[in-house]
């Protein structure tokens, strides 16, 4: 498959993939109801870059988390909270003068704005307005952090925090010899822009990524366009399309040649490039030489779903683990699944993850074994309780 990664294992201080971005104490209701009349919530933590930081770093790679947070202890328990999952939080920075986000949601889909959605999504309010990460600017955040991995994972989230957030976004899709491979996973959030101009700029931001993952669901409320064939003509700059289908799987578009060389390593202080104002095809940002697309579709296995929240995140980190170990289009996507599997079968935002050799084993199955596979609350422990990897995988279908 294409988007090829580099190793940087001799530079030091090096990672597999830095994650930037806001992570925030959550506040989840302890009871079915609206916000309005639960009587108490659990805190928790969330931030859709955290998340996949967490997820890879629990899957054994060295994963290393890039933020701002506020001098306080929501602060100090998001540090802690993340790096307990054996994330690298040496590079997130404390400002003491703004706050830590936090935000109260209650269960269930987050709404995209697409027309004729169920009515009954998840409550979410946000109290991150003028928070310690929405200082993150081109200025405010390292070169030798951000630049430090094999790649660099983004959101569409980050651009909606502020105007100095979206300058830092624009600098880091700005194509440019020896970066690292950009990821960039859409994220729409209907709530956080608070103008038009919202699909408008991560169309822009995401034709200046190498891979990119968008929800059929979110690019129909964000760009009007249906159907995976279709976000292909409107992003054909990347090297890697993932399209997300919900349960009918995931199709990746992907060109048939792209190697990325080793990113350059500055020295302390070095400034970020300058950031072009637009990505968009034309005299600003000249369209990339077009090649073919392999298109690899790949359905997604039942799932006996428990919550649905952070199972994006997780998809992009179970693709992203795979694309590091340079593994084929199928197996990315289906690790995707699985990942994606292991987190909507638990209440969190985040899940223990397969083991890495029980996972390839679901993954290599066959197309008829795979397509009769359903996995539910407690599959992942089956690969504890079965270390030589000798279960059944029709143990998986009820666990």
């Amino acid at each position: 498959m294409t988007a090829t990664v580099t190793a940087t294992a001799t530079v030091p201080g090096a990672v597999d993939i830095v994650c930037l971005g806001e992570a925030m104490v959550t506040f989840v209701p302890t009871a079915p109801g609206r916000l309005a009349d639960v009587p108490s919530f659990v805190r928790g933590i969330g931030g859709a870059e955290s998340n996949v930081a967490c997820a890879l770093a629990a899957s054994g790679h060295r994963a290393k988390w890039v933020g701002r947070v506020g001098a306080d202890g929501f602060g100090e328990h998001l540090v802690a909270a993340i790096g307990s999952y054996g994330v690298d939080t040496s590079a997130v920075q404390r400002d003491p003068d703004r706050p830590t986000g936090i935000y109260f949601r209650t269960a269930g889909e987050r709404a995209t704005g697409t027309a004729g959605e169920e009515p009954d999504r998840a409550e979410v309010i946000y109290y991150r307005a003028g928070s310690a990460a929405s200082a993150m600017s081109p200025s405010t955040m390292r070169y030798e952090d951000l630049f430090s991995g094999r790649i660099l994972h983004l959101s569409g989230i980050t651009a909606a925090l502020s105007a100095d957030c979206l300058s830092l976004m624009r600098t880091l899709t700005t194509r440019f010899p020896g970066r690292p491979l950009v990821s960039f996973d859409v994220n729409y959030r209907v709530n956080l822009w608070h103008d038009a101009a919202g699909p408008r700029v991560l169309l822009d931001l995401a034709r200046g990524a190498d891979i990119v993952f968008v929800g059929e669901d979110e690019a129909e409320a964000a760009w009007g366009v249906r159907g995976s064939a279709a976000i292909r003509e409107v992003l054909p700059e990347p090297e890697v399309l993932v399209v997300k289908r919900g349960e009918r799987g995931a199709v990746a578009y992907a060109r048939r040649a792209a190697t990325f060389p080793t990113p350059p390593h500055p020295e302390p202080g070095a400034p970020l490039p300058e950031p072009r104002t637009s990505n968009a095809a034309g005299a600003e940002f000249p369209a990339r030489q077009a090649r073919p697309d392999t298109v690899t579709d790949e359905p997604a296995p039942g799932v006996d779903v428990v919550a649905p929240v952070g199972a994006g995140d997780a998809f992009a980190a179970g693709f992203l683990s795979a694309t590091l170990r340079e593994l084929s289009a199928r197996e990315r996507l289906r690790h995707g699944h699985l990942m994606a599997a292991a987190t909507l079968t638990v209440a969190a935002d985040l899940a223990v993850p397969p083991a890495r050799a029980y996972a390839d084993r679901l993954v290599a199955l066959d197309a008829r074994a795979w397509g009769t596979l359903r996995l539910g609350p407690g599959w992942t422990a089956t690969a504890e309780q079965h270390p030589q990897g000798r279960q059944d995988p029709q143990e998986v279908r009820i666990p």
